[in-house]
């Protein structure tokens, strides 16, 4: 292969990496399994990333913001508050079914982490960096439309995000190959859309 410079080469690693690991599994990312996904020598993979922590980190940082990046390209709409957060839930639903090899790597990496202190790390930032992500997007679309949270964004965000990862977990378990997301799992899906909304506006939740 032509040479390419390192920053061009590190995120055709790492795409090429998540690519051979959500269809294989995360056992199977090898340097050596990795260079042969994309062509390059061992050493390319060994010089890009010095540690299998330096690779787990790339890559699950590339996975969270290759499904944030959807979701913020979805538009929330003009309606109100709780139909505009259901239209981002839903984009964020679809955005991580879609791939569902992507989200099983992710679930695989973040199991590994419960062993691992150096996974762990990568794993707590990265929560932290969502729920922090979550929170800014629940508080700016309250700001949008005049309101006042009546519950600490953050603590919006953790009970969402928990809530979210059991579904997603649920859905990928008992799916079938290649199967759409069941009428089950997406009543469950705007369950917890109304109770978010109901602990934003400090209002019972009921399903749409």
């Amino acid at each position: 292969m032509a040479h390419v410079p390192a920053s061009e080469r590190r995120p055709q690693l790492i795409r090429a990496a998540i690519d051979l690991m959500s269809r294989e599994g995360v056992a199977a990312g090898s340097t050596r399994a990795i260079a042969a996904e994309l062509g390059v020598a061992q050493a390319t993979v060994h010089y890009t990333f010095g540690t299998k922590k330096d690779l787990y980190r790339a890559v699950t940082e590339q996975l969270m913001a290759d499904f944030i990046e959807q979701v913020h390209a979805a538009s929330p709409g003009d309606g109100p508050f709780g139909e505009q957060v259901r239209t981002l839930v839903h984009a964020l639903w679809t955005s991580t079914v879609a791939e569902p090899g992507r989200c099983i790597l992710l679930a695989e990496v973040e199991t590994l982490a419960m062993r691992d202190p150096e996974l762990q790390e990568i794993i707590r930032e990265l929560q932290g960096e969502t729920e922090r992500i979550a929170a800014a997007m629940l508080t700016a679309l309250a700001d949008a439309h005049g309101l006042t949270l009546a519950q600490p964004a953050r603590e919006v965000a953790i009970q969402f995000l928990a809530g979210f990862d059991g579904l997603c977990g649920r859905h990928l378990v008992l799916r079938a190959d290649h199967a759409e997301p069941d009428e089950e799992a997406l009543r469950a899906l705007d369950l917890l859309v109304a109770t978010t909304v109901g602990l934003c506006l400090g209002t019972p939740a009921r399903a749409a």
